[in-house]
């Protein structure tokens, strides 16, 4: 499993506790925004899971669950970025870009697993990808100053992190 450092690198903490996995998304300070190292963290998570977790908890620190995307990902002009960025998208092959963004899905699908209970404990914002993490879960505990939100068919982009399906299912 990724050590305690290489998750807090992607902005989260495991906390196992006998067949309960809490994940947190650990960033209070941009609302738990969202990154691909992230969700590819969110996917060894999943792939690395005992056999005898039983339920998963996924969790925000700070005021929100998640606000989505890290949008600082998507300026073109940031100096000194660092890490990976869905503008690195547009420069892959439509195999390459494909294969990339199956590999930031499975951050979200392995709350499917069958083997476990996933929930999401939503409080704050739970915007776009933030959303979209929430739907992936089996269910949804929401505190009453949760704010629930699709922004990116508003924005006319396509939520594509396994967003779509579950939210036509709930």
């Amino acid at each position: 499993m990724h050590t305690d450092q290489d998750l807090a690198a992607a902005g989260l903490h495991l906390q196992l506790t006998g067949p309960v996995a809490t994940i947190t998304l650990d960033r209070p300070d941009v609302r738990n925004a969202q990154t691909p190292e992230m969700w590819r963290a969110l996917a060894g998570i999943g792939e690395r899971l005992a056999d005898d977790v039983r339920v998963v908890v996924v969790r925000g620190n700070g005021a929100s669950f998640s606000a989505g995307l890290d949008r600082s990902l998507l300026d073109p002009t940031a100096g000194g970025r660092t890490g990976e960025s869905v503008l690195d998208l547009v420069d892959l092959s439509d195999e390459e870009m494909s294969a990339t963004i199956d590999a930031y899905q499975r951050g979200f699908t392995f709350l499917r697993d069958p083997r476990f209970v996933s929930v999401a404990a939503v409080h704050g914002y739970a915007i776009g990808a933030g959303f979209q993490l929430a739907l992936a879960c089996d269910l949804r505990v929401v505190s009453t100053d949760a704010q629930l939100c699709m922004k990116e068919s508003a924005l006319g982009l396509v939520p594509d992190l396994t967003g779509t399906k579950p939210l036509v299912e709930c």
